[in-house]
């Protein structure tokens, strides 16, 4: 896993570099500014280091509380001696707060606002005596320009850090100020062993082997990421993860659209197919509905002709009636029945008076010639003399084919009431269609 750099200058890939195999150091952190940004300790602290933080500005100190809880966080100044100095802030870029009223000025002097503080002021000697009870593996000291004053109060007798790093320029400005300060550090016992453009290293003595790991600048084999581009991967990562996450639901979408699409083509259709039924059976209803009033009107219509024949009926009946009421007066009248013998011979048909002597003489006739038939010896006598004469020949037919084509009385002539057969035939049909028309009217 690459090491993750917070620091302005990469001096913390440096001192990982001669320090890594080094488990749960100790740091001594002068003007730490800020937990994380430009941070040489940060990285250190995410190993599972600790330390002693010190940071004038009472605005860095609740950050530093929150985000180093195992670090000694002291929002004091370190200088040559104790008591309170003033602080001299730029309010508009971070990092420039110095104890220096020369450094002050300057920035002054470029049009930056300068905003003082007083703070407590103790030495790291104080310091060290107070807080330190172990091995501390580097110090840094980064105070703009006031650098001097904060090494004139180390005791490197009492603490003696394995590496010391010490901002060697003005601030805002690459001409180098070691030489006020650099005797404090050498004379004790410390090896000058690399300038990085920003810092000046130094190894104790007694851990010259460190040096060897500090004579190259930060490069590949380092195997570092700047915290920057860490949080631009992982911001990158998130979005990858947000863009597949998206994509994923954006593939979902299409997929319940494509759903709904082909949902809504099949309702649709659904929705058709209906409408085509509902124009169907509304054409039916309609057809239904004329033939309805068709059927209404052929049945007003048979109504109609129903009361008419109703009427008809009625009207026939009544008739009927009267006519027979008055056929029954005739036949109960005196006159009907004095003028009965006159009718009798005066009337006509298959019950006149010729015809009802034909039928007798025929009779007479057919009983005469079964008489003869029976009788072998008049047979025998009469049959020569009648086939000598062709009159009696002739009479004989004629009288043989009236005896077989004759009959009786007119066939339904014993159906007919007496009353009735002195009538035409034409009036008693008309008498029977009464009596059937009545009869149908009573059913």
């Amino acid at each position: 896993m690459s090491f993750i750099s917070y620091a302005q200058n990469y001096e913390d890939v440096l001192l990982w570099r001669a320090l890594k195999d080094v488990p749960n150091g100790f740091y001594i952190d002068v003007g730490a500014n800020d937990p994380e940004l430009h941070s040489v300790t940060k990285a250190f602290y995410d190993q599972g280091w600790s330390g002693i933080n010190i940071e004038p500005m009472p605005s860095y100190g609740a950050a530093f509380r929150e985000q180093r809880p195992r670090d000694i966080n002291l929002n004091v100044a370190a200088g040559a001696s104790s008591g309170s100095i003033t602080l001299f802030d730029i309010p508009e870029i971070n990092g420039w707060a110095s104890t220096d009223a020369e450094v002050a000025a300057n920035h002054r002097a470029h049009g930056h606002q300068v905003v003082e503080h007083s703070v407590p002021l103790l030495t790291l000697s104080e310091i060290c005596r107070e807080h330190v009870r172990g091995p501390v593996h580097f110090l840094k000291v980064d105070v703009e320009g006031f650098e001097a004053d904060v090494l004139r109060g180390m005791d490197f007798r009492v603490c003696r850090p394995w590496i010391v790093v010490v901002e060697a320029i003005m601030p805002n400005s690459r001409d180098s100020n070691h030489g006020a300060w650099e005797a404090l550090v050498t004379d004790h016992q410390y090896r000058f062993v690399w300038f990085d453009g920003l810092n000046r290293y130094y190894v104790a003595e007694e851990h010259a082997e460190l040096a060897q790991h500090l004579q190259l600048q930060p490069n590949v084999f380092d195997d570092y990421l700047t915290h920057h581009l860490d949080k631009a991967w992982a911001r990158g990562k998130r979005l990858d993860q947000e863009l597949k996450h998206a994509w994923e639901v954006s593939v979902q979408a299409d997929q319940r659209a494509t759903t709904l699409e082909q949902a809504v083509a099949a309702s649709t259709a659904r929705a058709e197919q209906l409408a085509q039924d509902v124009a169907s059976s509304a054409a039916r209803a309609q057809q239904l509905t004329l033939q309805t009033l068709q059927l209404q009107a052929d049945l007003r219509q048979s109504e109609a002709t129903v009361r008419q024949l109703d009427a008809n009926l009625h009207q026939t009946a009544d008739w009927g009636k009267d006519l027979e009421q008055r056929l029954l007066a005739v036949y109960a009248s005196s006159s009907w029945r004095i003028t009965a013998p006159l009718r009798f011979l005066m009337r006509r048909g298959e019950n006149s008076l010729p015809n009802l002597a034909r039928r007798a003489a025929r009779g007479a006739l057919r009983r005469a010639v079964r008489w003869l038939t029976t009788r072998e010896t008049l047979r025998r006598v009469l049959l020569p003399l009648i086939v000598r004469s062709p009159l009696l020949s002739r009479l004989v037919s004629r009288g043989l084919h009236v005896i077989k084509q004759g009959s009786g009385p007119a066939a339904g002539a014993a159906d007919v009431p007496h009353l009735q057969r002195e009538l035409p035939q034409s009036a008693r049909k008309v008498l029977d269609d009464l009596r059937r028309a009545q009869q149908t009217g009573q059913h």
